[in-house]
């Protein structure tokens, strides 16, 4: 059993996976915010108590100044060392951007997994705090992609920069054009989203000139998937797999 742990803007996310055939079976997830205590061993070791043993970890932040506590954290729980990852740690991707190093490893674990799954070329979407999309040209060659305002983060902005609008709970709108503001910002956030992800998945389509897989993944990708139009999966656990992924052609060189 492999653990994973996603270090993110909001949640760190530890994922247990086991392997199935060329892929993994979801074995736990649990998550614990980013905005943690000093003190991290107690929330780890409630979420890891009993859960039997691991035979390695893996990580990837987002968040620098969580990385070396929650590092620790867990290597005291687990009783072995975490594995946190780097862009050249991923010798499946090759890299065709200008900085490879500054690739956020959330995206390189996405990337990492869709390359090794999916017929390429592919774009994938992490519906996160950010909206994040990543492509991935034919021979697993990372081409870059774009970042966008996440689903939640942008009606918060709204809520808190305009006057008359409103904080709202976010959950599938009902109908395309609003019939009061809550719904108008609604279909604006959520059904946005998934037009944003159709337009830019069929730009990139044109761009290089063949179809592209299209992967959702990421906490806000439940809500926008049922809108988006251009054909698509939707994999839950994509950073999962792809840091389980990295994790095991890493061991396999040692």
């Amino acid at each position: 059993m492999i653990l994973t742990v996603d270090i993110g803007n909001t949640t760190v996310a530890l994922t247990a996976l086991e392997r199935r055939g060329d892929d993994y079976e979801v074995v736990f997830s649990d998550k614990l915010p980013s905005r943690d205590p000093e003190n991290l061993y107690t929330p780890v070791e409630r979420l890891l108590d009993g859960r039997g043993a691991f035979e390695g970890a893996v990580l990837s932040s987002v968040v620098p100044e969580l990385t070396g506590r929650v590092c620790d954290a867990v290597e005291r729980v687990i009783g072995s060392p975490v594995t946190a990852i780097n862009s050249r740690d991923c010798g499946a991707l090759r890299f065709d951007v200008d900085e490879p190093k500054k690739i956020g490893l959330d995206r390189i674990a996405d990337s990492a997994w869709a390359a090794y799954r999916y017929p390429l070329p592919a774009v994938t979407v992490d519906f996160g705090t950010a909206t994040t999309f990543n492509v991935i040209g034919e021979g697993a060659v990372f081409l870059g992609g774009m970042i966008a305002s996440g689903i939640a983060t942008s009606v918060n902005a709204l809520a808190e920069r305009a006057a008359q609008l409103p904080p709202i709970e976010l959950n599938a709108p009902e109908r395309l054009i609003g019939r009061n503001t809550a719904e108008c910002m609604l279909s604006g956030a959520v059904i946005g989203a998934a037009a944003m992800t159709d337009g830019i998945a069929a730009r990139v389509e044109a761009q290089l000139g063949k179809p592209v897989s299209l992967i959702l993944t990421g906490g806000g990708a439940e809500l926008a998937e049922p809108f988006c139009l251009y054909p698509h999966v939707c994999e839950p656990w994509l950073l999962a797999k792809g840091l389980a992924h990295i994790y095991e052609n890493l061991s396999k060189k040692l």
